[in-house]
């Protein structure tokens, strides 16, 4: 238990969701007007993955380096710096003239925006514990899908008034928050004195660890699926298939986030019940057959598949953090967690990429049905792997029932 003096020191939840909150702008922003973005840069709608995949290329090699730094040097020194990069490239992407410029500002972008979430993680785990950490880091996870059923909605709206430039001056916001954590952020370093040699072997060491790794692929899997299926291919699927204009396919991409916020707030709940790694391979099933259904299905369906989606996706990003946080020595946290960003940008990455080559050879459709197929096929795979089941055996009891 921390003391009463340390319990008055907590950092302000609203600032440490504003930074979630931020955070979420990178790709949400826009994600409903890719189309008219690439038509008024005279290029080919199938080209939409590069426009998210180029903001997560830096954080690939860049996010692990954040952690690193942040446990060295402390969340706040890193934080900052992370925030105003990320908010002034942002405004620039919007005066982009070219794919070339948009992509290549995104890069520079995504240097900034690779430390954001990952850091909010770090924060909560360094300032609470055992069951009041799984339920923050449940209450980040629903700031994530309330923002990212809010962007897409405003972002498209924003497109359909005045223009698609007009939604990057949103990217203001990151350098108002950057101003509050400066004033009201106490920095927290965990003391970390061994050589950057010690601390890289160190990382790499926990890394290989069964629980740790099956996290790291799985939490890959994930992103490649909401960052080349949801937020890359289905704007164009609904465009093709049902007709619908950007504000239309911003309440599509949002109707998932009730559902998810409210499975995310009550993860801490679920967890107290159900062994982290259960909930990992159920939902990565429920995950599966809600693309089958967006593909296969008429719009009602595809919104309700949406919501389906939702659901376990509230479920599993704050369930994969926890189990992280919950493994990692306090002096590695940033650098473990940082990994795991790493590994959702690598997915970020992969994913939209592979959208954009898929949709040369088969219709929005069969890329959904054929991902959904797999995704059921992963799930059965790594359930057979027992690795997060006997992660969440060895630390739940202690953590929930004690």
């Amino acid at each position: 238990m921390k003391s009463d003096f340390e319990v008055s020191r907590l950092p302000s939840k609203v600032l440490v969701f504003s930074v979630t909150a931020v955070g979420l702008l990178h790709n949400s922003i826009f994600v409903s007007s890719t189309p008219e973005i690439l038509r008024s840069l005279g290029e080919s709608e199938n080209l939409a993955g590069l426009l998210i995949a180029a903001g997560s290329v830096p954080g690939i090699v860049v996010a692990p380096l954040i952690g690193f730094l942040a446990d060295r040097f402390g969340r706040k020194k890193v934080l900052i710096p992370c925030l105003i990069i990320y908010g002034v490239f942002g405004v620039l992407v919007g005066l982009s003239p070219s794919l070339f410029w948009f992509l290549l500002i995104r890069i520079f972008q995504g240097l900034g925006s690779a430390g954001l979430i990952n850091l909010v993680v770090v924060i909560i785990s360094d300032n609470w514990v055992s069951l009041d950490r799984a339920r923050l880091i449940g209450q980040n996870a629903a700031a994530i899908t309330i923002s990212v059923a809010i962007y897409p909605v405003l972002g498209g709206a924003i497109t359909d008034l005045i223009g698609w430039r007009w939604t990057f001056l949103a990217f203001l916001a990151p350098l108002v928050v950057a101003f509050f954590v400066s004033k009201n952020l106490e920095d927290h370093r965990p003391g970390l004195d061994v050589s950057v040699k010690d601390q890289i072997s160190g990382a790499l060491s926990e890394v290989i660890k069964p629980a740790i790794a099956t996290n790291l692929v799985i939490v890959m899997i994930l992103f490649m699926a909401i960052f080349g299926l949801f937020q890359s291919l289905l704007p164009v699927h609904l465009e093709r298939e049902f007709g619908l204009l950007p504000t239309g396919r911003g309440l599509v991409a949002s109707a998932p986030a009730i559902v998810a916020a409210s499975s995310a707030l009550a993860v801490a709940r679920v967890r107290k019940r159900v062994q982290g790694g259960i909930i990992i391979y159920v939902s990565l099933f429920i995950w599966g057959i809600s693309f089958v259904m967006m593909g296969f299905g008429s719009l009602p369906i595809l919104v309700l598949a949406t919501m389906i989606y939702g659901l376990s996706e509230g479920l599993m990003i704050p369930t994969l953090q926890d189990l992280i946080a919950e493994n990692a020595p306090e002096q590695l946290r940033g650098a473990l967690l940082a990994m795991w960003t790493g590994a959702a940008r690598l997915g970020q990455t992969v994913g939209p990429v592979s959208i954009s080559l898929a949709l040369m050879g088969l219709s929005t459709s069969w890329v959904l049905v054929s991902a959904g197929i797999a995704m059921i096929v992963i799930s059965g795979l790594v359930s057979i792997t027992r690795t997060l089941i006997v992660s969440s055996e060895t630390n739940q009891t202690g953590r929930f029932n004690g």
